[in-house]
Protein backbone atom coordinates (compact mmCIF):
# COMPACT_ATOMS: atom_id res chain seq x y z
CA UNK A 1 0.00 0.00 0.00
CA UNK A 2 1.73 3.46 -0.99
CA UNK A 3 2.65 5.94 1.44
CA UNK A 4 -0.22 8.78 1.18
CA UNK A 5 1.50 12.20 0.72
CA UNK A 6 4.48 13.60 -1.63
CA UNK A 7 8.65 12.91 -0.91
CA UNK A 8 11.36 12.32 -2.27
CA UNK A 9 12.48 9.91 -4.60
CA UNK A 10 13.72 6.73 -2.89
CA UNK A 11 12.47 8.07 0.39
CA UNK A 12 9.92 5.80 2.51
CA UNK A 13 8.67 8.99 3.86
CA UNK A 14 9.34 12.30 4.71
CA UNK A 15 8.01 15.69 3.78
CA UNK A 16 7.24 17.14 0.74
CA UNK A 17 4.79 19.69 -1.16
CA UNK A 18 2.22 17.17 0.00
CA UNK A 19 2.53 17.31 3.92
CA UNK A 20 3.81 15.02 6.11
CA UNK A 21 3.96 11.16 4.46
CA UNK A 22 1.49 8.87 5.76
CA UNK A 23 0.35 5.17 5.07
CA UNK A 24 -2.39 3.06 6.58
CA UNK A 25 -2.29 0.38 9.61
CA UNK A 26 -5.14 -1.87 10.54
CA UNK A 27 -5.02 -2.62 14.20
CA UNK A 28 -6.70 -5.24 16.76
CA UNK A 29 -6.73 -4.23 20.08
CA UNK A 30 -8.24 -6.82 22.72
CA UNK A 31 -7.89 -6.29 26.72
CA UNK A 32 -7.80 -8.85 29.44
CA UNK A 33 -10.42 -11.09 30.54
CA UNK A 34 -11.81 -11.08 33.95
CA UNK A 35 -10.89 -12.97 37.14
CA UNK A 36 -13.27 -14.57 39.40
CA UNK A 37 -14.92 -14.78 43.18
CA UNK A 38 -15.88 -18.69 44.36
CA UNK A 39 -18.45 -21.27 44.86
CA UNK A 40 -21.29 -21.64 42.61
CA UNK A 41 -18.84 -18.72 40.59
CA UNK A 42 -20.03 -17.32 36.86
CA UNK A 43 -18.07 -17.11 34.46
CA UNK A 44 -15.90 -14.02 33.53
CA UNK A 45 -16.70 -11.62 31.03
CA UNK A 46 -14.11 -10.81 28.12
CA UNK A 47 -11.90 -8.32 27.42
CA UNK A 48 -12.58 -5.13 24.76
CA UNK A 49 -12.05 -6.76 21.11
CA UNK A 50 -11.89 -3.17 19.34
CA UNK A 51 -10.59 -2.94 15.61
CA UNK A 52 -9.40 0.63 13.83
CA UNK A 53 -7.71 1.37 10.34
CA UNK A 54 -5.97 4.39 10.61
CA UNK A 55 -3.70 6.64 8.34
CA UNK A 56 -0.68 7.16 10.27
CA UNK A 57 2.34 10.01 10.02
CA UNK A 58 5.55 8.80 8.91
CA UNK A 59 8.13 9.06 12.27
CA UNK A 60 5.01 8.42 14.73
CA UNK A 61 5.51 6.37 17.96
CA UNK A 62 2.40 4.12 18.41
CA UNK A 63 2.38 3.07 22.15
CA UNK A 64 0.46 -0.13 22.46
CA UNK A 65 -0.51 -1.09 26.05
CA UNK A 66 -1.50 -4.56 26.56
CA UNK A 67 -3.89 -5.52 29.51
CA UNK A 68 -3.52 -8.23 31.90
CA UNK A 69 -6.35 -10.89 32.73
CA UNK A 70 -7.80 -10.28 35.89
CA UNK A 71 -6.31 -12.45 39.04
CA UNK A 72 -7.39 -15.56 40.14
CA UNK A 73 -7.45 -16.20 43.98
CA UNK A 74 -8.87 -18.88 46.20
CA UNK A 75 -11.98 -18.87 48.87
CA UNK A 76 -15.51 -17.82 49.24
CA UNK A 77 -17.27 -14.87 48.05
CA UNK A 78 -15.22 -11.21 47.60
CA UNK A 79 -15.88 -8.91 44.60
CA UNK A 80 -15.62 -9.38 40.92
CA UNK A 81 -11.95 -9.20 39.49
CA UNK A 82 -11.86 -7.78 35.85
CA UNK A 83 -9.20 -7.65 33.81
CA UNK A 84 -6.82 -4.54 32.90
CA UNK A 85 -7.60 -2.41 28.89
CA UNK A 86 -5.12 -2.54 26.42
CA UNK A 87 -4.90 0.41 24.33
CA UNK A 88 -3.15 2.37 21.01
CA UNK A 89 -2.15 6.14 21.18
CA UNK A 90 -0.18 8.58 19.18
CA UNK A 91 0.38 11.84 18.11
CA UNK A 92 -2.44 12.29 15.51
CA UNK A 93 -3.79 9.18 16.34
CA UNK A 94 -7.22 8.41 17.29
CA UNK A 95 -6.90 6.52 20.31
CA UNK A 96 -8.40 3.19 20.99
CA UNK A 97 -9.14 1.58 24.28
CA UNK A 98 -10.59 -1.88 25.18
CA UNK A 99 -12.30 -2.01 28.36
CA UNK A 100 -11.49 -5.13 30.43
CA UNK A 101 -13.86 -8.00 31.07
CA UNK A 102 -15.99 -7.92 34.13
CA UNK A 103 -15.72 -10.69 36.58
CA UNK A 104 -18.08 -13.46 36.96
CA UNK A 105 -19.71 -13.41 40.66
CA UNK A 106 -20.45 -16.18 43.22
CA UNK A 107 -20.32 -16.74 46.78
CA UNK A 108 -23.26 -17.47 49.13
CA UNK A 109 -26.08 -16.37 48.36
CA UNK A 110 -24.68 -15.14 44.99
CA UNK A 111 -24.10 -11.95 43.83
CA UNK A 112 -24.40 -10.09 40.15
CA UNK A 113 -21.70 -10.29 37.44
CA UNK A 114 -19.44 -7.34 36.94
CA UNK A 115 -19.64 -5.21 34.34
CA UNK A 116 -17.40 -4.66 31.55
CA UNK A 117 -16.21 -5.21 27.76
CA UNK A 118 -17.78 -8.39 28.09
CA UNK A 119 -20.22 -8.65 31.34
CA UNK A 120 -19.29 -11.74 34.22
CA UNK A 121 -21.72 -14.04 34.90
CA UNK A 122 -23.94 -14.19 37.71
CA UNK A 123 -23.58 -16.35 41.17
CA UNK A 124 -26.49 -18.12 42.24
CA UNK A 125 -29.82 -16.92 41.64
CA UNK A 126 -28.97 -13.59 40.59
CA UNK A 127 -28.09 -11.74 36.86
CA UNK A 128 -24.97 -11.32 34.70
CA UNK A 129 -22.75 -8.08 34.46
CA UNK A 130 -23.48 -5.65 31.52
CA UNK A 131 -21.47 -5.89 29.00
CA UNK A 132 -20.05 -3.00 26.11
CA UNK A 133 -18.95 -0.84 29.17
CA UNK A 134 -18.28 1.58 28.67
CA UNK A 135 -20.42 1.95 25.89
CA UNK A 136 -18.05 1.95 22.41
CA UNK A 137 -19.87 1.26 18.40
CA UNK A 138 -19.37 -1.23 17.59
CA UNK A 139 -19.74 -3.31 20.42
CA UNK A 140 -16.67 -4.45 22.56
CA UNK A 141 -18.75 -7.28 24.18
CA UNK A 142 -21.77 -8.43 25.53
CA UNK A 143 -24.00 -9.39 28.83
CA UNK A 144 -23.38 -12.40 30.92
CA UNK A 145 -25.63 -14.25 31.78
CA UNK A 146 -27.75 -14.59 34.46
CA UNK A 147 -28.40 -17.97 37.54
CA UNK A 148 -31.71 -19.82 38.50
CA UNK A 149 -29.03 -21.61 40.23
CA UNK A 150 -25.37 -22.23 38.84
CA UNK A 151 -23.32 -19.84 37.78
CA UNK A 152 -23.60 -17.53 34.70
CA UNK A 153 -21.40 -17.80 31.31
CA UNK A 154 -19.73 -15.05 30.89
CA UNK A 155 -20.16 -12.28 28.26
CA UNK A 156 -18.21 -12.72 24.58
CA UNK A 157 -16.95 -9.95 21.76
CA UNK A 158 -19.74 -11.77 19.70
CA UNK A 159 -22.19 -13.30 22.16
CA UNK A 160 -24.16 -13.11 25.61
CA UNK A 161 -23.11 -15.26 27.73
CA UNK A 162 -25.79 -18.11 28.34
CA UNK A 163 -27.80 -18.67 31.24
CA UNK A 164 -27.66 -21.15 34.13
CA UNK A 165 -30.37 -23.52 35.73
CA UNK A 166 -28.52 -26.22 38.07
CA UNK A 167 -25.47 -26.52 34.98
CA UNK A 168 -23.06 -23.81 34.39
CA UNK A 169 -23.93 -21.14 31.62
CA UNK A 170 -21.17 -21.43 28.59
CA UNK A 171 -19.24 -18.86 27.86
CA UNK A 172 -20.44 -16.77 25.03
CA UNK A 173 -18.33 -16.90 21.57
CA UNK A 174 -15.64 -14.39 20.92
CA UNK A 175 -15.50 -12.48 17.43
CA UNK A 176 -12.80 -13.45 14.26
CA UNK A 177 -10.02 -11.60 12.97
CA UNK A 178 -8.11 -12.37 10.19
CA UNK A 179 -5.62 -9.78 10.79
CA UNK A 180 -2.59 -12.06 11.18
CA UNK A 181 -3.53 -13.55 7.81
CA UNK A 182 -5.32 -16.75 9.06
CA UNK A 183 -9.16 -16.29 10.82
CA UNK A 184 -8.75 -16.68 14.87
CA UNK A 185 -10.82 -16.23 17.46
CA UNK A 186 -10.18 -13.63 20.20
CA UNK A 187 -12.43 -12.52 23.65
CA UNK A 188 -14.81 -15.71 24.37
CA UNK A 189 -16.45 -15.66 27.71
CA UNK A 190 -16.21 -17.89 30.38
CA UNK A 191 -18.15 -20.50 31.88
CA UNK A 192 -19.71 -20.87 35.01
CA UNK A 193 -19.75 -23.33 37.24
CA UNK A 194 -23.07 -25.99 37.75
CA UNK A 195 -24.82 -26.08 41.07
CA UNK A 196 -24.13 -29.87 41.89
CA UNK A 197 -21.16 -32.26 40.78
CA UNK A 198 -24.30 -34.11 39.10
CA UNK A 199 -24.29 -31.39 36.49
CA UNK A 200 -21.50 -29.77 34.16
CA UNK A 201 -20.10 -26.60 34.46
CA UNK A 202 -20.47 -24.70 31.17
CA UNK A 203 -18.01 -24.42 28.34
CA UNK A 204 -15.64 -21.86 27.55
CA UNK A 205 -16.46 -19.58 24.61
CA UNK A 206 -14.68 -19.54 21.24
CA UNK A 207 -11.46 -17.02 21.30
CA UNK A 208 -9.82 -18.17 24.75
CA UNK A 209 -12.36 -18.50 27.32
CA UNK A 210 -11.84 -21.21 30.16
CA UNK A 211 -14.43 -23.63 31.26
CA UNK A 212 -16.82 -23.97 34.37
CA UNK A 213 -16.11 -27.19 36.79
CA UNK A 214 -17.15 -28.51 39.11
CA UNK A 215 -15.95 -31.33 42.18
CA UNK A 216 -17.18 -33.60 45.27
CA UNK A 217 -16.30 -33.06 48.77
CA UNK A 218 -12.83 -32.63 49.65
CA UNK A 219 -11.45 -31.70 45.98
CA UNK A 220 -9.67 -28.57 45.53
CA UNK A 221 -11.56 -27.33 41.79
CA UNK A 222 -10.31 -24.48 39.51
CA UNK A 223 -12.39 -23.23 36.91
CA UNK A 224 -10.11 -23.27 33.74
CA UNK A 225 -8.47 -19.82 33.50
CA UNK A 226 -8.51 -17.89 29.94
CA UNK A 227 -6.35 -18.25 27.61
CA UNK A 228 -3.51 -15.99 27.56
CA UNK A 229 -3.43 -13.22 24.73
CA UNK A 230 -6.95 -14.13 23.67
CA UNK A 231 -9.00 -12.19 26.39
CA UNK A 232 -10.79 -14.56 27.33
CA UNK A 233 -12.63 -14.87 30.46
CA UNK A 234 -12.24 -17.29 33.07
CA UNK A 235 -14.01 -20.31 33.97
CA UNK A 236 -16.10 -20.66 37.25
CA UNK A 237 -15.95 -22.83 40.36
CA UNK A 238 -17.81 -25.23 42.71
CA UNK A 239 -16.62 -27.99 45.38
CA UNK A 240 -19.57 -28.47 47.51
CA UNK A 241 -17.69 -29.65 50.28
CA UNK A 242 -18.73 -26.61 52.65
CA UNK A 243 -14.93 -25.77 53.28
CA UNK A 244 -14.60 -23.71 49.62
CA UNK A 245 -11.34 -25.32 48.21
CA UNK A 246 -11.85 -23.73 45.24
CA UNK A 247 -8.80 -21.83 43.41
CA UNK A 248 -10.26 -19.34 41.42
CA UNK A 249 -9.51 -18.98 37.29
CA UNK A 250 -7.51 -16.13 36.36
CA UNK A 251 -8.73 -13.80 32.53
CA UNK A 252 -6.50 -14.30 29.88
CA UNK A 253 -4.37 -11.58 29.17
CA UNK A 254 -4.71 -9.58 26.18
CA UNK A 255 -3.23 -8.47 22.81
CA UNK A 256 -2.57 -5.75 20.19
CA UNK A 257 -1.47 -6.23 16.40
CA UNK A 258 -0.76 -4.39 14.06
CA UNK A 259 -0.66 -5.18 10.10
CA UNK A 260 1.64 -3.23 8.22
CA UNK A 261 2.61 -2.39 4.27
CA UNK A 262 5.97 -4.40 4.02
CA UNK A 263 7.45 -1.19 2.19
CA UNK A 264 6.36 1.18 4.88
CA UNK A 265 7.58 -0.60 8.02
CA UNK A 266 10.37 0.55 9.73
CA UNK A 267 11.52 -2.02 12.27
CA UNK A 268 12.29 0.20 15.01
CA UNK A 269 10.27 -1.21 17.75
CA UNK A 270 10.44 -1.63 21.62
CA UNK A 271 8.76 -4.50 24.01
CA UNK A 272 9.68 -7.66 21.94
CA UNK A 273 6.93 -7.92 19.45
CA UNK A 274 6.73 -11.03 17.01
CA UNK A 275 7.07 -9.91 13.74
CA UNK A 276 5.73 -12.29 10.74
CA UNK A 277 5.20 -11.79 7.58
CA UNK A 278 1.57 -12.19 5.36
CA UNK A 279 2.23 -11.68 1.85
CA UNK A 280 3.09 -7.94 1.25
CA UNK A 281 2.12 -6.65 5.32
CA UNK A 282 4.16 -7.49 8.32
CA UNK A 283 2.34 -8.90 11.35
CA UNK A 284 3.85 -6.95 14.30
CA UNK A 285 1.69 -8.72 17.59
CA UNK A 286 2.59 -7.44 21.07
CA UNK A 287 2.18 -9.94 24.04
CA UNK A 288 2.87 -7.39 26.24
CA UNK A 289 3.69 -3.74 26.18
CA UNK A 290 5.19 -1.51 23.89
CA UNK A 291 5.82 0.57 20.41
CA UNK A 292 6.18 1.06 17.03
CA UNK A 293 7.53 3.47 15.21
CA UNK A 294 6.08 4.58 11.95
Amino acid sequence: MPIIGSFGAGSKGGYGRGGAAKYQIEFLVVAGGGGNTSYMAGGSGAGGYRTSTQDVTVGTTITCTVGAGGPGGSGIGGPSIPGSPSEISGTGLTTITSAGGGGGNGGNPGATGGSGAGGGGGGAGFPGGAGNTPATVPSQGNNGGSSSSGGGGGGGAGAVGGNATSAGGNGGNGSQSSITGSSVYYAGGGGGASHYTSNTGGTGGLGGGGAGRSGGPGTQISGVPGSANTGGGGGGASDFNGTYLNTVAAGGSGVVILRIPVDNYTGTTTGSPTVTDDGSFKVVKFTGSGSYTA
